[in-house]
């Protein structure tokens, strides 16, 4: 007759708490997996591009790609990732989160140097951004992180779509520096409908109040000069922001429930209401840093979905431009 140990209550309890720790751990090794699938097949969708377009921007057979696609890497190396962030078109944040997110570091400390300001120190926080990042992908709307120079942190897909028309400028990017964008971009009038009015004056209202409160911030005072180089500018900063304020209320420049209108290039939205929601939580106060989402109204006659949220899913034109990416498969 087999031997059977004696296992005392103690044991019991012990081992089912292994158990049940070995079982979440597996729970969270799942998710992990899946989200690493879906940030690339996610990314590669909204660039309307196929396994084998993105085969070719690598120089990979298909196979090798789909292999990629379905978390069937041996290894995850710097130079797979890297290519493979150059292939998808992913700005420098977009490829810090994909390495986080992918392999649970950053990217190479030479290759991501000048955005080494934007990210905290903090591994706490930077394990919070992740997350923080994850939780603003799944949100339909435009969606970014700014701070108070309006230096963006971080964006997710809808806002990238929003903005993907816009053409490459040297320091006024929507994703860069939102304020700079707004003032100073020449397509920022193309996307945000009533520029002037309803955009330029309102963050001149919010960036005068931020210059006073910090007058030595080199960010600040950098966009100040650049507004003064500027007459039309000077002059709304002057003269028009104040007579505005007095007329319309202080409660006027505040970009939290603000109504206004985006001209989307989706033409299922194009001329669309949204409503900015301005929000932060314990952790992004301490990161000095606000959530702003643009929640856009289902234009009539157009239905929205299907969708996450039963909003409609936008895509990017078809025909991205082939990037030469040196061999990956050996």
């Amino acid at each position: 007759m087999p031997h059977l140990a004696a296992v005392g209550p103690s044991d019991g309890l012990a081992r089912a708490g292994e158990e049940r720790l070995a079982g979440e751990e597996s729970a969270r090794g799942a998710v992990r997996s899946e989200r690493r699938k879906e940030i690339l097949r996610q990314r590669r969708e909204e660039l309307g591009l196929s396994q084998e377009d993105l085969a070719a921007r690598l120089r990979i057979s298909v196979r090798a790609y789909g292999n990629w696609e379905r978390g069937l890497v041996k290894e995850w190396t710097d130079r797979k990732l890297l290519a493979l962030a150059e292939a998808l078109e992913m700005s420098e944040r977009q490829c810090f989160w994909l390495f986080r997110v992918m392999v649970d570091r950053d990217p190479p400390p030479t290759w991501r140097a000048s955005d080494e300001n934007r990210l905290p120190e903090d591994p706490a926080q930077r394990d919070y951004l992740c997350d923080y990042a994850a939780l603003m992908e799944a949100v339909p709307y435009p969606s970014f992180l700014v701070d108070h120079r309006w230096d963006v942190a971080l964006t997710n897909s809808a806002f990238d779509q929003l903005f993907q028309s816009v053409r490459p400028h040297p320091t006024a990017l929507p994703d860069d520096n939102f304020l700079r964008f707004v003032l100073f971009h020449p397509d920022a009038a193309a996307v945000l409908e009533d520029h002037e009015p309803a955009w330029c004056v309102p963050l001149l209202a919010q960036f005068a109040a931020a210059l006073a409160e910090a007058p030595e911030d080199e960010g600040l005072c950098s966009i100040r000069q650049e507004v003064a180089r500027d007459p039309f500018m000077e002059a709304a900063y002057r003269y028009g922001v104040p007579h505005w304020l007095s007329k319309s209320g202080p409660e006027a420049a505040e970009q939290d429930g603000a109504v206004r209108t985006v001209r989307h290039p989706d033409p299922r939205w194009g001329l669309v209401r949204c409503r900015m929601v301005a929000e932060t939580s314990r952790m992004l106060d301490e990161m000095g840093l606000t959530r702003i989402t643009l929640i856009l109204s289902g234009p009539q006659g157009v239905p929205t979905g299907p969708g996450r949220g039963g909003v409609a899913v936008t895509h990017p034109p078809q025909g991205a431009r082939l990037r030469a990416v040196p061999s990956l498969e050996d």
